[in-house]
This record gives structure tokens, sequence and C-alpha cells, in this order.
């Protein structure tokens, strides 16, 4: 007997591809005529389908109902995507991008990052209450670096092809796929000095020394550095290899297009096990990758990797909306909602446009103030943000004291996770949202003043006209009838002014479609072709309607319009041209014309003679004797039918043609 297997692994498979398939057969829609970003559209998702609404997707009960669990599951998901972002992000960009826009990116990475760290944790610190500004410098670190998926989103699309110059798009890739890893040290310099300062430093040995000493040694070198070394050795080595395969044929199509793709996994993996930055090795060993810009020409009119980036994107911002906590917004122990919302607005306006707009007349790329403005607006909070988040919270799970998290540990574990997910969310909408919202308050303004002006302007004129026409009870009479004024024959010119002021709610089109229907039924369809009630069998009866029409003049109507009258000459296709029966033709013949069903490719080539050239106008003195088999010849032509020569014409009718 059948049984159902509801359980999550069916569910999430099903959810997730119907959303996917769904939302493709809109996407082209919602993102390049409504210009709304896919992650905003797959977090509304994962928020539908969560256990906050529907409870289709529930991600506690896949962690075992652990929620350190479930971070961690959030932390591998995010490290994965951002390998994967961080590769293809760097095999974008033109051959030694790095190198030859050192200055733009030092300036971008250098004192552009310093100024976002401590612009966002003076705002933290103002807004959220009891919090010292070693929390507020782990807090504001977590969300310096901006998001290499969002911005991705961004700078591709209609809207970035029309409004963005491609200099500033790769910029715009480069800085945010670098500062990404570049992240580590200003979030280790106040975790560092949090659990060896904090608190006394309860449970920790060594001090502010050691933690600066850690911060160095470990951060620097050990996490930055060899980052740096091993994603460059990789890439190099990958680079060659893939040379020497190809030369030799040895790589077929499809393994060629996801080299870069098996590339990230490989890096994301070793350099996980090793305990570096992941993050910054990715994005270098892409780079360099594609130092001698071969790469990147071989793949560039592929679709393969748009494709993965768009269900990577797809999928982690429907989990990012499946697990935020959204309640804890309005419910926590750390900071209310009427400090969190004005947070938001401030972190995002002031975050990092200052220092763009203070620098930006020394980076090339950004030519114009308001290239300006758009690159301080959209550094969107997103992917990078959250693994930073879980980053933390584990290292703070660290921090004990007798077996348990210290406190100030765990009061600012609380912090992280409440302020870093609703800048997060703050941003995925506030940012998918700014360029269709922008576009709205651009037209809607000129849009409506449009309308109420020709509004305006047909009433006047209405009125104009209103008081020149007729007394009114002719337009009493007039708009009685209004409404199948539309689906009439024929109007003056102010008849149809007055018609259409007065069933203006009638569309145009749709009275001129019925116009045209009426006109159709009125008149008979048999009397279209020529005013008759049928088209003239034979020659006899079309010389008798060419009299009858040449005496009489062309029947009209109503409107004046003479009739289009049908061909002179009609008869039925495939019918032979039939004279009068002659002295020499049987009874038979006199019946009427024949069917030739002979095919014209199977008839002897003496009998496919043209047809004599009727004199239209001229009628013979006498019928010439001829050959009956003549007068049943074809009157079709074929374009293999030889060239036959026509008989002579009788020398009447030559002599009728020279009169």
């Amino acid at each position: 007997m059948p049984t159902l297997s509801i359980v999550n692994f069916n569910i999430v498979c099903a959810t997730l591809g119907g959303f996917i398939t769904l939302f493709g057969l809109v996407s082209y829609l919602l993102k390049e005529r409504f210009y709304l970003s896919e992650a905003l559209i797959s977090t509304l998702a994962g928020l539908l389908f969560s256990p906050h609404a529907t409870n289709f997707i529930r991600p506690l009960e896949f962690a075992n109902n652990n929620e350190v669990d479930l971070e961690t599951i959030t932390l591998y998901f995010t490290r994965l995507v951002l390998g994967v972002q961080l590769v293809l992000a760097g095999v974008q960009l033109p051959s030694k991008y790095l190198w030859r826009e050192a200055r733009s990116l030092s300036l971008l990475l250098g004192p552009g990052m310093c100024v976002m760290w401590i612009s966002t944790s003076l705002l933290v610190w103002a807004l959220v209450p009891n919090i010292s500004f070693l929390f507020a410098l782990a807090v504001g670190a977590s969300v310096t670096p901006t998001d290499p998926v969002l911005s991705n989103s961004i700078v591709k699309g209609k809207f970035a092809d029309k409004n963005i110059s491609p200099p500033l798009q790769k910029i715009i890739i480069a800085e945010s796929g670098a500062n990404d890893g570049l992240g580590y040290p200003f979030l280790f310099l106040a975790l560092y000095l949090i659990k060896y300062t904090g608190d006394h430093g309860q449970g920790t040995q060594g001090g502010a020394g050691h933690a600066i000493g850690l911060w160095f040694y470990d951060t620097w070198v050990y996490v930055i550095i060899l980052s740096v070394v091993y994603g460059a050795v990789v890439g190099w080595i990958a680079k060659e290899l893939l040379h020497w395969a190809e030369e030799r044929h040895y790589v077929d199509r499809e393994s060629f297009l996801v080299f870069a793709i098996t590339l990230a996994l490989f890096i994301v993996g070793t350099v996980g096990m090793i305990g570096s930055d992941d993050v910054l090795a990715c994005f270098i060993a892409g780079n360099v990758f594609t130092w001698d810009d071969w790469f990147r020409l071989e793949t560039m009119d592929d679709s393969l990797q748009p494709t993965i980036d768009m269900l990577l994107n797809v999928c982690i911002f429907m989990w990012f909306g499946a697990v935020c906590p959204w309640h804890q917004f309005v419910a926590n122990n750390v900071v209310p909602i009427y400090r969190l919302i004005p947070l938001g607005i401030l972190v995002l306006l002031l975050r990092r446009l200052p220092m763009v707009l203070a620098f930006h007349k020394k980076i090339p790329q950004i030519e114009e103030i308001r290239h300006a403005f758009f690159v301080g607006f959209f550094g969107p909070i997103g992917v990078s943000a959250i693994f930073y988040l879980y980053v933390s919270r584990e290292f703070l799970r660290g921090i004990q004291v007798n077996g348990e998290q210290r406190e100030d540990a765990a009061r600012l574990s609380e912090i992280l996770n409440v302020v870093i997910w609703f800048l997060t969310a703050c941003s995925i909408f506030v940012h998918g949202l700014s360029i269709p919202l922008g576009k709205l308050g651009f037209y809607l303004p000129r849009t409506i003043s449009t309308v109420i002006s020709t509004e305006r302007i047909s009433a006047s004129q209405s009125m104009a006209r209103t008081e020149d026409t007729e007394p009114r009870a002719q337009l009493s009479a007039t708009d009685n009838r209004s409404f199948m004024r539309p689906f009439g024959s024929r109007h003056t010119t102010r008849e149809r002014d007055e018609v259409s002021s007065s069933t203006s709610w009638v569309p145009r089109s749709i009275a001129r479609v019925g116009q045209h229907i009426l006109n159709d039924i009125r008149q008979p369809a048999e009397k279209v072709a020529r005013g008759g009630d049928k088209l003239p069998r034979n020659e006899n009866d079309a010389n008798k309607d060419r009299s009858s029409d040449s005496s009489s003049s062309p029947p009209r109507r109503s409107s004046g319009r003479p009739e289009i009258s049908a061909p002179t000459d009609a008869r039925l296709i495939g019918h032979a041209i039939d004279d009068p029966p002659g002295p020499t033709d049987t009874a038979e013949d006199a019946d009427g014309p024949r069917i030739n069903i002979t095919s014209p490719l199977d008839s002897p080539t003496d009998t496919r003679a043209a047809s004599p050239e009727r004199q239209v106008g001229s009628q013979p003195s006498a019928p010439a004797s001829r050959d009956v088999s003549t007068s049943r010849q074809r009157t079709i032509r074929f374009p293999d039918d030889p060239q036959v020569a026509a008989p002579k014409a009788p020398s009447s009718l030559v002599a009728d043609g020279q009169r």
C-alpha cells in the first residue's frame, strides 16, 4: 500500500526546485525590466518558506535542534559561496589587473577600509546602549568588507551596462573581492584585545602585548600573507597545467569550463585545513589563474559560470531568509528596535559614502561626482558579513571561565548576532530596491504631469467646441446615441469630437475595430468583389458585364467611394478557356469548359501551347476556324514549362489592333 514520505529532504528539494523554476520563468522581467535583485527575491522566498511563515524549510531540524551546529552549517555554506564567487570574480578581471590598478586598490583597501571601519564602529558605539568601544570595533569590522555577491549583481545587467562604465565595474569587483579577505585584521584586532584585556583578562594570560603579538604573526603572517602566497602559487600552477593539457588536447570542453569552479573548491578545502584565509586565497588564485587573460577570453561567451553564480546566489539568500533571527529584531536584550532602525539607515549612508567622496578624485575610474555617489552608496553588506559574524561567534565561544563562556564574550556574541543580521537585512532590502524605486521616482512625476496636462487640454478643447455647436436639444440626442457612435460607419469631424468627449471611456482602438466589423456585416459578402451576384462563369458573361459596366457609372457606396471591380477576365483556376461551340465541335464539347487533370510535367510538350492573348475592347468580326485542342489549352504557366511560341493571331485581330 503506498505511503507518503514527507521528510525534510523531499520538502527542501520540492521547495527549492519549485521556486527556482518559477523564478526562472519571470527572471528577465524581474531583473531587467523591474531591476529587482535575485538576492532580494530569494531572501523573501526564504522568509516565506521558513518557520516564521509556511514552515516548509526547517533549518533547526537539519542541525538536530542544535544552535551551534546550525551556525556551523551556515558558516561553511558562506565559505563555499564566497570561495566560488571570488575565484569567478578574479577570473573576470583583465590581465594583470591587480598589478596595473595597484594605486587605486591600495587607496580603497588601505585608508578606505580604515575609514569605513572607524565610522561604522562610531555609529554602533553611539546607538547601541551599554557597549564598549572595543565591542563596537568588533561589530564594525564584521560589516566593513563590501559583499562580492551583492556587488556582482549590481555591476551586471541592463542597468549596469547603461549607467556604469566598464572600468568602474572592474574596480568595484576588484575591491569587493580583495577586501573580503582583508577583513580578518580589523576583526581579530578587536577580538584579541577583548579576549586578553576584557573583563580584566579572566581565563587568559598575557595581556594587551600578547594580543598585539598574536595579531601580527597569527593574523597578518599566517592568515593574510600565507593565503596570498598560497593562492598565487596554486593559481599559477593551475594555469600552466591547463595550458599544457589544452595544447595536447587532453581536456574536453566541459572540463575546461568547470576548471575555475573546481579550483575554488580545492582552495577552500586545502586552505581551510591549514587554518588560513581561504576567502582571500580564492580571489588571488582566480586573478593569477587568468594573469595572461587566456582563460577569461576563452570563457567570455560561455554561460556556465554565470549559471553556477546564479544558483549559488539563490540558494544562499534563501537560506539567509530561513535562518535569519527576524523575531530578535523586536525582542532582544541588547538594542531596542527604535535604535536599530536609525542605526541601519546611518550605517548605509555614512559607512562608505564619505570615504569615496573624499578619495574619488584620486581614483581614475571614478570620473564624475555621480559615479562617486553610486560607488559610495552601493557598498552592500551581505554574505561576507554573515561569514565574519559566525567566525566571531566561534572565536568568542572559546573564551571561557570555569567551563562557561565569559560574560562579556556572551554579551558581545548576542550584540553581533542582532546588529549584523539587521544590517545585512537592511542592505539586502535597501540596495535591492534602490534602483527600481529610483527609476519610479524619475519617471512617475513626469508621467503624472503629462497625463494631467493632456487631460486639461482635452477638457478645454471639448468645452470650446461645445459652446460653438448646435442647441442643447441636438446635443442631448447626440448623447443618447453616444455609445453606438464609435461603431458607426462615418461621422463628420464635429461629430467625432463630440463622440470622443462624451464616450471617452470607450477606447479608440476598440471603436475602430467595431466600426470595421459593422461595415463588413452591412455589406453582403457576395457583392464585395464586383457589386454583382456572382463572378462571370465564362468569356461571354465577362463581355456582357464589361459592356454593361461601360454604359453605366461604377457603383458607389453611400459614402461616395467607387467599388473596386473584379478582374475583367476572371475564370476558375484549372479550367480551360472555352469558345462558343463551332461547327466542328461535338455535342459533348458544348457542355462547358473542361478541367485539365493532366499534370503539366506529364503532358506532352506539343500540347503545352500558350493561350493567345485576348484583345480586350475589340471583337473579331468572325470566329476563325482553329483546332479544338488549341481552344482548350491551359491558362496556368509553370516555371519549368518550355518557351513555346504562341500561335499567330488571325489577320482580322491584327487589323483591328492597328486601327
